[in-house]
């Protein structure tokens, strides 16, 4: 009999600790790493990583696979990029807990907050549930490339309570609040890992409504965190605007006080207001100088939109030439984008009066638009947009644009797709992302695997976060022994889950193998895989040699084995003894 199931011999160890490098052996069994440094004795399957980097999986705690945990084993893309635990159910969305009747109001809710087709939640979902535990038991029903988490998302929750009322912005009596705190304590009591909530404007259902929580008043959301107190344990996950930043943060520390939980706050920098993230990392770092926990979760790169003719924007949307063919199966809207008696129709409609309309003004700014090629560029020279490009050859913008994804590279395919960075992509750089991830109280998130599958492709932030941050950054760099302590320990610590992100005796065997200087992303696609026939935006890299989950190889260079040791993590996990 073998001493170990694995070990992983000969790799440059990144432990999660913040350590520099070293050459280390890995021994793995039954899940667990046992040792860790000159490892002797036979085992099962030994991987030989010479060459190569070896870190912890990454926990990426802000996921929306709410739907997709329910109706697919393998949690694309995450899983392409090193991710060994996601965590779902953040922004406040998520399917539980819930009437029977209101299927379609979280459906509409989770379609326009994080834009996943309708048509595939309702095919996709299978709705043996009410409560959060049952939501939890189907969810665990099924296995996985890689271990989920949930929380307890305050839609729902306002929406179970309060019905219309709740979606109307009514304000919750002491009765409705004290309900709300009871479910959030059961749910938290049956497996999930806290309660999420949004309070930005940017959250919309599909029919247009403002997300149910955004106006919920703070004896609510105090209320609320009160019952996480109650379940002794949870964390606390909030997104908002921060229109009147001192009153936000009186109420987020309230919540932070009254439940004796810690809350994590998603940070980025609005161009609209470029120094304002800086204020709330102080709000932030206060709060933590006076015992109370609080983490800003900030984004690896700009939070950026896809723009491409099969995508759910692109910049002749508004365009009425364009509505005319809007409709049609891919390949003739494109064989009547290339005759050019239609394009000069298309293009003499291109004006402002197209661009007034809903989302125009933002599509249409082709000075910050970029031509994604199949090694993305998430930090492009202004001197690369659309405007620039186009300037130079002597066309308009919307030529240059509709070219670039028709032409698609000379493939002539109409596949081509354009980037559109807004948030966190200021002058021209990303130098805010540069500060933020080196900020004392943040740690890496805001992908939103598994969400905005027709406009953002950000699930792929752990790769940018090693490739680009620790490697190929030219306007500087982040050591990558601290990069990856951020998005393995770090990440794991935030929401709980002390059992994972480093690499020692008695911790998880997630682990990375990774062929660091081959470590790149590759352009993203449009895949047509979700129910109903949906199509989403998925992103591959190159790199990622093996990854194990619980000392199971999940994926190898990027192909999934048939190994599925997932499993829902039900609450905080305790560190090693």
């Amino acid at each position: 009999m073998a001493d170990f199931d694995l070990v992983v011999q000969g790799g440059s160890v990144l432990d999660g600790t913040g350590s520099e490098a070293r050459n280390a052996g890995i021994a793995v069994r039954d899940g667990l790493i046992v040792e860790v440094g000159d490892v002797s004795g036979s085992a099962t399957r030994t991987i030989d990583a010479s060459g190569a980097l070896v870190i912890p999986g990454i926990v990426d705690i802000h996921a929306h696979y709410d739907g997709q945990a329910t109706w697919d084993s393998r949690l694309q893309p995450s899983s392409w990029h090193g991710v060994t635990t996601a965590v779902m159910g953040n922004c406040g969305v998520g399917f539980a807990p819930v009437h029977d009747d209101a299927h379609d109001k979280l459906i509409e809710l989770m379609e326009g907050v994080e834009d996943i087709p309708g048509a595939a939640l309702h095919e996709g979902l299978s709705w043996k549930w009410n409560s959060f535990g049952e939501f939890l038991d189907a969810v665990e029903a099924r296995p996985h490339d890689i271990d989920i988490a949930a929380q307890v998302p305050h839609g729902a929750l306002r929406l179970h309570v309060m019905g219309e009322r709740g979606a109307n912005h009514e304000d919750a009596t002491p009765a409705d609040i004290a309900a709300m705190a009871e479910l959030v304590r059961q749910g938290i009591e049956a497996g999930a890992l806290g309660f999420s909530t949004s309070r930005t404007r940017n959250h919309k259902t599909s029919t247009g409504a403002y997300t149910p929580t955004l106006t919920a008043a703070p004896a609510e959301l105090i209320g609320i965190a009160e019952g996480v107190g109650a379940a002794g344990t949870g964390v606390l996950q909030v997104v908002s605007d921060f229109f009147d930043v001192d009153a936000e943060f009186a109420t987020l520390r309230s919540m932070v006080e009254r439940s004796g939980r810690p809350m994590s706050i998603s940070v980025a920098r609005n161009p609209q207001l470029p120094d304002a993230f800086r204020g709330w990392l102080d709000h932030i770092t206060a709060a933590n100088a006076n015992g109370l926990k609080m983490t800003g979760q900030v984004a690896a790169r700009a939070v950026g939109l896809i723009l491409g003719l099969e995508c759910t924007l692109n910049p002749f949307l508004t365009n009425p030439v364009y509505s005319e063919i809007a409709e049609l199966p891919h390949a003739n809207k494109v064989a009547l984008l290339r005759e050019p008696e239609f394009r000069d129709r298309l293009l003499a409609a291109a004006g402002e009066r197209s661009r007034a309309k809903l989302g125009g003004n933002l599509i249409a700014r082709f000075d910050l638009l970029f031509e994604m090629t199949d090694e993305p560029d998430y930090e492009p020279s202004l001197d690369d947009s659309i405007a620039a490009h186009a300037a130079r050859a002597g066309v308009t913008p919307e030529e240059y644009a509709l070219d670039a994804m028709v032409n698609n590279g000379g493939r002539h395919d109409g596949k081509g797709l354009l980037y559109l960075p807004f948030l966190n992509y200021v002058d021209g750089n990303l130098d805010g992302v540069h500060e933020m991830l080196q900020h004392p109280h943040t740690v890496p998130g805001l992908g939103d695997g598994g969400a905005h599958v027709g406009t953002i492709c950000d699930g792929s932030f752990p790769t940018t976060l090693l490739a680009y941050w620790g490697r190929d950054r030219k306007r500087g760099t982040v050591p990558l022994p601290y990069l990856v302590q951020q998005h393995c320990r770090d990440t794991a610590r935030t929401v709980g889950l002390f059992d994972r992100g480093v690499l020692a005796p008695g911790y998880r065997a997630d682990i990375n193998v990774v062929d660091y200087d081959g470590l790149r992303l590759h352009k993203p696609e449009i895949v047509p895989d979700l129910p109903a026939g949906g199509k989403r935006l998925l992103q591959r890299a190159d790199g990622w040699t093996h990854t194990i989950v619980a000392g199971v190889e999940t994926y190898n260079n990027g192909e999934a084995t048939s190994a599925l040791p997932g499993r829902l993590v039900r609450g905080a996990q305790p560190a090693p003894t």
